[in-house]
């Protein structure tokens, strides 16, 4: 078994609660591991024997680009989206962190971490 991780995949978006957040938008840094088994591609070295990682951030980023109000709601979109096109990830996580969120004080950031 082989863990395959993306991390710091940074996007401009526009997901939030607030009007301002809608039309402003702001930075979101994404972090996507996916554990699977790697045992054919270490013997092939063949692309289509395991988690093609540019796919991965392809489907990531078509993801961001939907407007959500919640990050829960983009992750979880996320992480069906991937699991779906890759059926052979046994589990996955997505870190969705939004960048200086507007909470009335200094934050670097708000993070929401969910599994499949």
């Amino acid at each position: 078994m082989a863990q395959i991780s993306l991390e710091g995949m940074e996007f401009f978006a526009h997901h939030g609660c607030m009007k301002e957040e809608q039309l402003i938008g702001t930075r979101f840094l994404v972090e996507f591991i996916v554990e699977t088994k790697t045992l054919e591609a270490e013997k092939t070295d063949d692309l289509s024997t395991t988690v093609n990682y540019q796919v991965v951030y392809e489907l990531v980023a078509e993801e961001m680009k939907i407007r959500s109000k919640l990050l829960e709601h983009v992750a979880r979109r996320i992480l069906n989206r991937v699991c779906d096109h890759f059926p052979q990830i046994l589990e996955a996580q997505v870190k969705i962190c939004k960048l200086n969120p507007p909470v009335g004080g200094k934050v670097e950031k708000v993070c929401i971490l969910l599994h499949k």
